[in-house]
């Protein structure tokens, strides 16, 4: 006797396609940073400056996602507070901060394929502190990914030889390995502060950081900047920070955290379309192939096995 073959409920396929667009939507929108910020240094603003505006103007949603997310949970322990601490600053304004640097060098596609090998970074630390296994599967894709990155470094150094490109990049890198920290040790506190409210919180901490910094390294007169850096700065805050954040943990609810990060796949191929589009970056053949093996390296290391991973969108 056959058996019967259930089929998915229209309402099931429903949600399952909401969701699939919220996260698509939101890894659009976090893949539009690089672009603005891109835009924005046509005015001559600085990194530093570029940043605290950024921040300043998410903070408002980031103190509500924080409340939102805490209704009735209890205060925070000792050790929680601490996390939120660590967390905000190595994950938000570290990461942040030298990425705003690193774009002052380097093209926005190069950057969000740098930023896309997050997950490789933070499968090092799981073997380096917990002593996870790392499997052939995982050298395979980690080969690819940065075979690809490669690639289309090697194209950008040679279109711009010098120092400079070869300095962004690093510093790119080096967001990517702040984030992969966050990642690696936000895990557990997820569980016990809740997703939002730890984003909102950890995101208040580096939003407050960033004030600081500014106010610490620039004259006040720094704050005069070219209205269109204002106006550049607050579609960065809202759309691609604050409003991803949401459609993108929505998307999560609704086709969970594996499909979620599949669909952000789409991010590179965004940022490379706007950064061609918007920014008149050229869209060459070691450009495409990088792109497409740094993507399906990722492909094939979340097929390795660890597809809670995902790559940085802040």
């Amino acid at each position: 006797m056959a058996e019967a073959v259930i089929q998915p409920s229209p309402a099931a396929i429903n949600s399952r396609a909401i969701g699939i667009a919220l996260a698509a939507v939101g890894a659009i929108g976090f893949s539009g940073k690089a672009i603005i910020v891109k835009l924005a240094y046509r005015y001559g603003v600085d990194p530093i400056t570029l940043l605290m505006y950024r921040m300043l103007m998410a903070l408002p949603f980031f103190v509500l996602m924080a409340w939102w997310g805490g209704r009735g949970r209890p205060a925070l322990r000792r050790d929680e507070r601490w996390a939120v601490l660590g967390l905000g600053f190595c994950g938000y304004y570290l990461a942040s901060m030298l990425d705003f640097v690193g774009l002052q060098h380097i093209s926005a596609g190069l950057e969000r394929l740098i930023l896309y090998l997050t997950p490789t970074l933070v499968l090092v630390y799981d073997w380096a502190w917990r002593g996870r296994a790392i499997t052939p599967g995982h050298v395979l894709a980690t080969l690819v990914s940065y075979g690809g990155a490669l690639l289309v470094f090697g194209f950008e150094l040679h279109a711009a030889p010098g120092g400079a490109t070869a300095w962004g990049a690093l510093w790119v890198l080096g967001s990517a390995a702040s984030y992969a920290l966050y990642l690696f040790f936000s895990g557990q506190f997820v569980r016990r502060i809740g997703a939002l409210r730890l984003v909102g919180l950890a995101s208040t901490v580096a939003s407050l950081c960033c004030i600081a910094h500014f106010a610490l390294v620039n004259p006040l007169d720094a704050a005069r900047v070219a209205e269109p850096v204002l106006w550049l700065s607050l579609l960065n805050a809202t759309l691609c920070t604050a409003a991803p954040v949401l459609l993108v943990m929505l998307g999560v609810e609704r086709i969970g955290a594996g499909l979620a990060a599949q669909v952000g796949m789409i991010g590179p191929l965004s940022t490379i379309a706007m950064g061609v589009l918007l920014l008149g970056e050229p869209f060459t053949p070691g450009l495409a192939a990088g792109t497409v093996l740094v993507v399906a390296g990722i492909a094939l290391f979340s097929r390795a096995g660890r597809t809670s991973l995902k790559p940085q969108g802040a």
